[in-house]
């Protein structure tokens, strides 16, 4: 259901949801709250779209603000924390970062405040599926599948629960015997539900100077893969106000050059607001606190504040499963992990920072960051916004920022579909990736596999997968010579 026809299921207009966030419908202006008109002048000023491609923009390099992390580039690049926190949340950051590597074990166990693993799951702590707070990738020969999984869901069948999507009390419907994800662990007494397999056949895409490239498409039947994303600058996403990510959205496509972008509407599980969602790869999830309980339901089977279902993903039907002991220890909380475990992971993902760009004034580097915005590319991977005043953190509060995204959702065509509709997501839909740190994954995640079930195995394949909204784009970096793709890639690499 697309996001117009959602509201009117609600008896809403679409207009009565963005105009109080500031989107210019009409002759309305986009508007922010927290700002001064000098600082909004400052901001308009700042975030104007790059023109001149001979020196690198003031601040280019410190892509995450005051937080950007300038250590050493190597494995550990994306696990430092944010360099403005201040020695308190350098404490809090340690302190979560134990959390995310904390290692769950199975119920009952001698490690009380430990266990609560499954019954079924897909990994075994947080750092598991983000390793190294890099980007996960499809399963190689003779590995499992822990850094990727299988997300499921079906469409509705009755007007209940076509009511709960169009109302956003729910963004999907799981599988009635396997849930919403397919799990590849269980604990003893209890069978996993799968294992992942995936077969891949080539195609061949021949640039226009003859250069010809192989792309590998993967064969996932009804299934809906997800890689680990990287974590870097998450709380800095979360800073970005809401208007100006608004401002982009052209769901109607009324300027004519062939860019949707589309706000993905979803419910704030601990307001009940209708807020934008802006992580995940369908942008399903509201905040990175929401994420997180998530994540510790879904990938572990550990219950928190927030989903407080210690069977984490078992279906009713799966009696083994929901039989199993819990972790629950009355004596610490109601649930697996009590607080301030949400809170303190919360704030570990919130505050990983942004490696500092690299080679900024190199003239390859500068000739690619001019095709890219003259292929288009930067229609979807808007290059900078500055964060609200108002922020939570002090540390993410008006900072100029380099994510490379507007973190709406895009058609991206057939070619990347997976057919599952998530909330205002369509099965061809995806929200726009950040491009911050991109350049750096083969040294922190040994490898280049991207996309979000990993098939491309370079950036090149990555760029010829763009359909939909991103063919022009994608078409027109087919049709450069070859010094100015490697110019372009050269960019990317750069961020």
């Amino acid at each position: 259901m697309t996001a117009p026809r959602a509201f009117a299921a609600l008896g809403l207009t679409l207009a009565a949801f963005l105009l109080p966030l500031g989107l210019a419908i009409g002759s309305q202006t986009v508007r922010r709250t927290d700002l001064s008109p000098a600082d909004l002048a400052r901001v308009a000023a700042v975030t104007k779209p790059a023109a001149d491609f001979t020196a690198p923009e003031r601040f280019e390099d410190m892509q995450g603000g005051a937080g950007t992390s300038r250590k050493l580039v190597n494995r550990d690049s994306f696990s430092q924390s944010a360099s403005n926190i201040g020695f308190s949340g350098e404490d809090r950051f340690k302190l979560g970062n134990a959390l995310f590597r904390k290692v769950w074990v199975a119920s009952p166990s001698s490690t009380a405040a430990s266990d609560g693993l499954g019954p079924l799951f897909n990994a075994r702590s947080c750092q598991s599926c983000h390793l190294k707070d890099g980007r996960g990738h499809p399963p190689l020969a003779g590995e499992d599948a822990t850094s990727m999984f299988l997300r499921l869901s079906r469409p509705p069948e009755t007007e209940e629960e076509r009511r709960q999507l169009a109302e956003r009390t729910l963004l999907r419907l799981p599988d009635p015997t396997y849930g919403g994800q397919l799990q590849t662990f269980g604990v003893a007494g209890v069978r996993a539900e799968g294992r992942m397999a995936i077969t891949y056949r080539e195609e061949e895409v021949r640039l226009a100077d003859g250069t010809a490239v192989s792309l590998r498409r993967p064969s996932h039947t009804l299934l809906s893969p997800r890689n680990a994303p990287p974590m870097i600058g998450l709380g800095l996403v979360e800073a970005i106000p809401e208007a100006d990510l608004l401002a982009h959205a052209d769901p109607d496509d009324r300027d004519g050059d062939g860019i949707s972008g589309k706000p993905s509407l979803v419910r704030d599980p601990e307001t009940g607001a209708l807020v934008l969602g802006r992580f995940g790869w369908k942008a399903s999830a509201p905040t990175i606190r929401a994420q997180t309980a998530e994540a510790f339901s879904g990938d572990i089977g550990i219950s928190t504040p927030l989903l407080t279902d210690a069977f984490g993903e078992c279906s009713v039907g799966q009696r083994a499963c929901v039989d199993a002991p819990s972790g629950v220890q009355p004596r610490l909380g109601e649930v697996e992990a009590p607080d301030p475990i949400l809170d303190l992971v919360t704030f570990y993902s919130q505050n990983l920072a942004v490696p500092a760009r690299r080679d900024t004034g190199d003239p390859a580097v500068l000739r690619g960051k001019q095709l890219f915005h003259e292929a288009g590319c930067a229609s979807c991977h808007v290059p900078k916004f500055v964060t609200s005043r108002d922020a939570p953190d002090e540390a993410h509060r008006f900072q100029l920022i380099w994510p490379h995204s507007d973190f709406l959702l895009h058609d991206m065509g057939e070619g990347l579909a997976d057919g599952a509709t998530i909330g205002d997501a369509t099965g061809t839909e995806w929200r726009t990736p950040p491009l911050w740190g991109i350049g750096l994954t083969q040294t922190v995640s040994g490898h280049t596999l991207f996309l979000h079930d990993g098939r491309a195995r370079d950036l090149t394949e990555a760029i010829l997968w763009h359909g939909g909204e991103g063919q022009r784009a994608r078409d027109a970096f087919a049709s450069l010579p070859r010094a100015d793709r490697e110019a372009l890639l050269r960019f990317l690499e750069s961020l």
